[in-house]
C-alpha cells in the first residue's frame, strides 16, 4: 500500500520500489481498500530485499518492527525513517474486520507519506 499512496500522492517526485523480507502476495484486502480511494495497486507484485541489494537508495522507510531489526543494510547514503504500524495482514476475523484493519493501515501510511513529501518538498 505505501508504494502505492507515494507514487499517487508523490505526484511523479519520486522513484519508489517497495519490498520485503518475507515476500509473499499483494492482499486482496489491500487491492480492495486502496480501490477505495482511487489507487489501483492490482499489479503490484511481492518483491524480496534480495531484488535490491545492489540498488543506492535516497531514504528507506520500514513499516514495521519486525523489518526493521531484519532488513540488511542497503548500498549507499540511504537516510532511514522507521514507522511501527500494525500489520493488517495478521487481523483475524469476518471479511470486514479485515477490511477495517486495512483501511486504518492504508490511512495512517497516507498521513505519515504526506507529511514525508511534505517535508522532502
Amino acid at each position: 500500500m505505501a508504494e502505492g499512496l507515494l507514487r499517487h500522492d508523490g505526484a511523479g517526485k519520486f522513484v519508489v520500489e517497495s519490498a520485503g523480507i518475507a515476500p509473499s502476495f499483494v492482499r486482496s484486502e489491500a487491492i480492495e481498500v486502496m480501490r477505495e480511494i482511487g489507487i489501483d495497486i492490482s499489479s503490484h507484485r511481492s518483491k524480496s530485499l534480495d531484488e535490491f541489494m545492489t540498488t543506492p537508495f535516497d531514504w528507506v522507510i520500514t513499516v514495521c518492527d519486525n523489518a526493521r531489526q531484519n532488513c540488511p543494510v542497503l548500498p549507499g547514503p540511504a537516510r532511514q525513517l522507521h514507522w511501527n504500524l500494525e500489520d493488517p495482514a495478521a487481523v483475524e476475523g469476518d471479511v470486514n474486520t479485515r477490511l477495517d484493519a486495512f483501511r486504518e493501515a492504508r490511512d495512517e501510511l497516507r498521513q505519515r507519506l504526506r507529511e514525508f513529501i511534505a517535508d522532502c518538498g
